[in-house]
């Protein structure tokens, strides 16, 4: 059993009273956490391919053990997402949001985060601006339109997703960019000409333009000090950063609890929340500790193991007490949820076929029943009850009708009418 994170919960004096106002007094309600406030994520990829506008019929037909993968398939496997998950990101690599220019992938992507809303996962967009998996078709514009196109591309999609998905990744792998040269690309471009910070703070004002309330990322994989550098000058320049975001792509072994600490003190010196964006443990064979891109590691079967599992479950379980025990963190996201997505590595939570690995049962331990509220108290002759609780939202059940609040960190009294 982990111990009670209390920087995670909140008490509050909650009133409850039928439909006239009077006071439910001497009635026993129950309380129970439905949804989380900290956002325990996923790559929500798959959800692309169950609504009206989905692709899994685009792709070339994946048959395993004389199975096709049809939408019922990737339904079960949204099932296991929204069974575990409240957060989940969505792709808007430009490369493939928009293969041709004027020509976007919008009906997928709203079916997607329309989906998850509906089923209590809030969604993220990722990436607005990224020199990887870029439209190729920018080369053939000069830098200032080139630039004038990326602004754009910020405000359209911002707005035309505002109110369904209101937490975008803006900037990706910024450390990088301006010295990526594995190929050609307009962002790199653009970051030279303009300078990194320019370039991060117009893309962040762009998106500030469009949707005022929505939750702005800078995101990086490089968590050395110079990450921390770039962070610095931006918030010197104004650059209206809501969160930084923190990627830990462990294919070649888990980084241990210590490397998390020091990941997590150095970070949240900046005051600002910390969002684990992208997190990947392999239940397998752990990739050779020479390969220096983990893109260049390229294997046509990666298979996961018993060993490699029990391993994989332990080591989620460490890192993910580790992060919602740090106060700064609000979000973490495992990057796959099924096995042989990115480099055929077995990172999922679950297999190829769905079925669910330790890993999965391990978060799901935790988030679902160590992790959670659920008591039944008696009300007060004023109809109050003194909740004491993890935060988020609740349902209250009363003489067989329901009724839902949320506790807050600074939530106070709460009127609920059941």
């Amino acid at each position: 059993m982990t111990e009670r994170q209390d920087h995670r919960c909140s008490d509050a004096r909650v009133a409850f009273a039928d439909a006239t106002g009077r006071p439910l007094a001497g009635k026993p309600v129950r309380m129970k956490l439905v949804n989380h406030e900290f956002l325990f994520g996923c790559g929500a990829f798959d959800t692309l391919s169950i609504g009206s506008h989905g692709h899994y019929e685009k792709r070339k037909p994946i048959v395993i053990n004389g199975r096709t993968l049809d939408r019922a398939f990737f339904q079960e496997r949204v099932d296991r997402f929204t069974d575990l998950f409240n957060y989940g990101t969505l792709p808007f690599y430009w490369g493939g949001y928009e293969p041709e220019e004027g020509r976007v992938m919008f009906e997928s992507r709203m079916d997607a985060a329309k989906y998850l809303r509906a089923h209590g996962v809030t969604p993220k967009g990722h990436p607005l601006c990224w020199h990887t998996a870029c439209a190729d078709w920018l080369l053939k514009y000069d830098n200032k339109t080139i630039m004038e196109k990326q602004l754009a591309r910020i405000q359209r999609d911002v707005t035309a997703f505002k109110g369904v998905i209101d937490i975008w990744d803006v900037i990706n792998e910024t450390v990088i960019m301006p010295v990526f040269d594995r190929y050609d690309n307009a962002i790199t471009r653009i970051c030279n000409a303009y300078g990194r910070v320019n370039l991060i703070k117009e893309v962040f004002a762009a998106a500030k333009d469009a949707n005022p309330d929505a939750l702005l990322l800078i995101n990086d994989f490089n968590l050395s000090p110079a990450y921390e550098k770039v962070i610095d000058e931006c918030l010197e320049a104004g650059v209206p950063i809501g969160a930084i975001g923190l990627q830990t792509h462990q294919h070649q072994g888990y980084k241990g609890a210590a490397w998390l600490k020091d990941v997590v003190e150095r970070f949240s010196k900046f005051g600002l929340p910390l969002h684990f964006t992208e997190n990947t443990l392999v239940s397998g064979e752990i990739m050779p500790p020479h390969i220096v891109d983990l893109n260049d590691y390229q294997v046509d079967e990666w298979p996961t193991t018993p060993e490699g599992e029990e391993r994989q479950a332990r080591e989620w379980k460490e890192m993910m007490e580790i992060l919602f025990g740090s106060p700064s963190v609000e979000a973490v996201t495992g990057w796959d949820l099924a096995d042989g997505a990115w480099l055929h590595a077995p990172s999922g939570l679950i297999r190829i076929d769905n079925s669910v690995k330790p890993s999965y049962l391990a978060l799901q331990k935790l988030v679902k029943e160590e992790w959670t509220t659920d008591v039944t108290l008696t009300t007060d002759e004023n109809g109050c009850i003194e909740l004491d609780g993890y935060r988020g939202t609740y349902e209250a059940t009363c003489g067989g009708r329901t009724a839902s609040f949320v506790l807050g960190k600074n939530t106070g009294n709460i009127a609920v009418t059941i």
